[in-house]
C-alpha cells in the first residue's frame, strides 16, 4: 500500500513537470510496466486529478484542467487564496520568491476550474496596489510564459525595443529571470539564431503557442548571471572593465543586477563591468560608486576618464593662494 501511494505521488509529480508524457516514458521513470501506469492513472482520476490520455503507439498522458480541484491538493477557498497570494508575490511585492511564485501559479492555473479562475480574476480586479518602482507585468502573462518554458513550446509575440522599434518574434523560451524590479525572458530567437534577453513588460503574446521544441543548451550554466550581463553590459556600445579597490560585497550594495556585474578578485578588490552608450554617463556612473577604481577597457573610456579628471582638477580652487 505504501509503495503504491508513493508511486502515485511520483506519477503526479512527473505529470506536473512536463506537459505530455508517453506511457512508456512514465513506465521507465517509475520502474513499472505500461499496464501498471494505466492503472495508476485511473487511480489518480478517481481521486479527482484530471489526467487526459491519447490512444495509439504515440499516445500518452497529460495533466489537464478538470471540473473540480483535485481533493488532495486544495479546496476551493484555499485554491483561490493561494492563487491570489501567488499573483501578489509574482508582482515582486514579496522579495526573493518571485520566480517560484510564477512556477507555482502556472501549475495551479493548469488544473483550476473556470469558476475559480473567475473568483481569482474578480479579486485581482478589485485590488489596487500602491505604486512601486519599475514596470508592472501581468501575472497571467508571466504564467503563460512560464507554462511555455515548462512545456517547451515556442512563443510568438510582438516586441517593443528600448528605442520604441517594434518587431515580431518567434522564440524558444528557456527561463524567466527577475532582477528585483523587472522581469526578463531568456529565449532562443529562431530568426536570429541566437540567445536573446527580452523584457517581459515589452512582450505582447500572439496565441496560440507554436510547436514543441527540443531544449537547447543554455548560453551559460548560470542563466541569471548571463541575463544580468546582457542587460547591464552586453547591449551597450561602450563596455567598461575596471578594478575597484573595495570588497565585492560592498560594491554590490551600490549597484543593481541591471547596472553592473561585480566579480570578486580577493577580499579587498573586485572586477566591475558596466555598459552605456555615453562615455560621460559611464564615467559618471563609475565615479559615483564612491570607491577608488582603475579603468582597463575600452581604450576610449580610459582616455575619457583621464581628460575628465584633468577638467575636474582644474575646476577645484587651489589652497594657500591669495
Amino acid at each position: 500500500m505504501l509503495e503504491t501511494s508513493a508511486r502515485l505521488l511520483r506519477l503526479l509529480s512527473l505529470l506536473q513537470v512536463r506537459r505530455d508524457w508517453p506511457g512508456a516514458d512514465l513506465a521507465g521513470r517509475l520502474g513499472v510496466d505500461v499496464r501498471t501506469v494505466r492503472r495508476d492513472v485511473d487511480k489518480l482520476r478517481n481521486l479527482g486529478y484530471p489526467v487526459e490520455s491519447t490512444p495509439g503507439t504515440a499516445g500518452g498522458y497529460r495533466l489537464g484542467a478538470g471540473a473540480e480541484m483535485p481533493p488532495l491538493l486544495l479546496d476551493d477557498d484555499e485554491a483561490v487564496a493561494v492563487a491570489v497570494g501567488l499573483r501578489t508575490a509574482a508582482g515582486g511585492t514579496v522579495s526573493g520568491i518571485e520566480e517560484s511564485s510564477v512556477r507555482a501559479l502556472a501549475k495551479l492555473l493548469q488544473v483550476m476550474p473556470s469558476r475559480l479562475r473567475h473568483r481569482v480574476d474578480a479579486l485581482a480586479s478589485a485590488t489596487v496596489a500602491m505604486p512601486g518602482y519599475g514596470p508592472v507585468v501581468d501575472a497571467q502573462l508571466l504564467a503563460a510564459i512560464a507554462g511555455a518554458c515548462r512545456a517547451h513550446e515556442r512563443l510568438r509575440f510582438d516586441y517593443r525595443a528600448h528605442d520604441g522599434t517594434a518587431s515580431r518574434r518567434d522564440a524558444e523560451p528557456h527561463r524567466l529571470v527577475h532582477s528585483g524590479t523587472r522581469w526578463y525572458l531568456v529565449a532562443w530567437d529562431t530568426a536570429r539564431a541566437d540567445w536573446r534577453n527580452f523584457r517581459v513588460d515589452r512582450i505582447t503574446l500572439r496565441p496560440p503557442h507554436g510547436p514543441r521544441f527540443t531544449p537547447r543548451q543554455p548560453p551559460e550554466q548560470d542563466v541569471g548571471r548571463w541575463a544580468s550581463w546582457e542587460v547591464a553590459v552586453g547591449q551597450y556600445r561602450h563596455q567598461a572593465r575596471c578594478t575597484v579597490r573595495a570588497p565585492a560585497h560592498e560594491v554590490v550594495t551600490r549597484t543593481t543586477p541591471t547596472s553592473a556585474v561585480v566579480e570578486p578578485i580577493d577580499e579587498l578588490t573586485c572586477t566591475l563591468r558596466a555598459g552605456s552608450d555615453s562615455l560621460d554617463g559611464l564615467a559618471l556612473h563609475l565615479a559615483l560608486l564612491g570607491f577608488p577604481f582603475t579603468v582597463h577597457e575600452p581604450p576610449e573610456l580610459v582616455e575619457h576618464v583621464a581628460a575628465l579628471a584633468d577638467r575636474l582638477r582644474g575646476a577645484a580652487p587651489t589652497t594657500g593662494g591669495p
